[in-house]
């Protein structure tokens, strides 16, 4: 495995490699959900790029950048154990030598809703990078988890408005086995707070169960998840919306997507599940 710092030497290494490649874009602190990420490029393709890069471009000001945990020798080892073949780990000023880029990628009014309306910039900086990142690794197909639901539908979107050339793969979030979705922000929930955030799981399990099995109708399903959330103090709800699988207005019937974001005390939590609608 090799482990590149700078664009020569990713240029290099990737110049090395047959066959069709994947990717797995991530700012670090890997977790299991991130070893499915690169299980599941590994199983497709012939090589696995990882990239390991805590972007300041999708902080906000007063968010955790700065908190944001740094792992690296356990990401290392985690890439080598699901067969990565390049680790690409730049910094700050190799990845943005001229400061802060006066060019970005805008993500549109997609980027305004949801987490958008909350991180007024973020989907811009991540795009960003993103959109460099695949440029630098040149993938055949780049992987990305389900529970960052929105920017992967902007990704997709980006990848096909852009003609990148690049073919983006979802892969289903994984959780722990009493529901709660995979996060690196998950290590700051104190005993209490993790056993509070699976209310969040539990809600969007209540509304798929409640259209599915019971066959609510989009307000029903709206309905028994934040019901759900309401029962549980100390969860203070952002957003329990019904969409369409690229975000837009919920369907009466047919594939739809419900996703929640909710602060448990000082972190804030996403999740989302597929629902059918009957």
């Amino acid at each position: 495995m090799v482990v590149a710092r700078s664009r020569a030497e990713l240029a290099a290494a990737r110049a090395a490699l047959t066959g069709t490649v994947g990717v797995v874009m991530t700012m670090g602190a890997l977790h299991a959900g991130h070893a499915s990420l690169l299980r599941t490029a590994r199983a497709a393709c012939d090589h696995v790029v990882l990239t390991v890069f805590v972007n300041p471009l999708q902080f906000g000001p007063s968010e955790d950048f700065d908190r944001y945990p740094r792992t690296f020798d356990n990401d290392l080892e985690i890439a080598a154990a699901e067969g990565a073949d390049i680790v690409f780990a730049p910094t700050v000023d190799e990845m943005y030598p001229g400061g802060q880029p006066a060019v970005l990628v805008t993500p549109g009014p997609l980027g305004e809703v949801l987490e958008g309306a909350t991180r007024p910039g973020h989907f811009a900086g991540a795009l960003t990078v993103v959109c460099k990142l695949l440029h630098l690794t040149r993938p055949d197909v780049a992987y990305f988890g389900e529970k960052d639901y929105q920017q992967l539908v902007l990704i997709r979107a980006m990848a096909r408005d852009l003609d990148l050339g690049v073919e983006i793969r979802g892969v289903p979030t994984v959780r722990e086995p009493d529901g709660l979705a995979l996060s690196s922000r998950n290590r700051y929930l104190s005993p209490a707070d993790r056993e509070r955030a699976l209310v969040l799981s539990r809600a969007l399990r209540v509304g798929a169960e409640a259209g599915a099995g019971l066959g609510e109708s989009p307000d029903g399903i709206l309905a028994a998840a934040r019901s759900v959330i309401a029962q549980t103090p100390g969860v203070e709800l952002d957003y329990l919306v019904l969409t369409d699988p690229d975000l837009g207005p919920a369907p009466q019937h047919g594939p739809a997507r419900l996703l929640v974001a909710a602060r448990v005390s000082a972190t804030r939590l996403i999740d989302n599940i597929p629902v059918e609608i009957p």
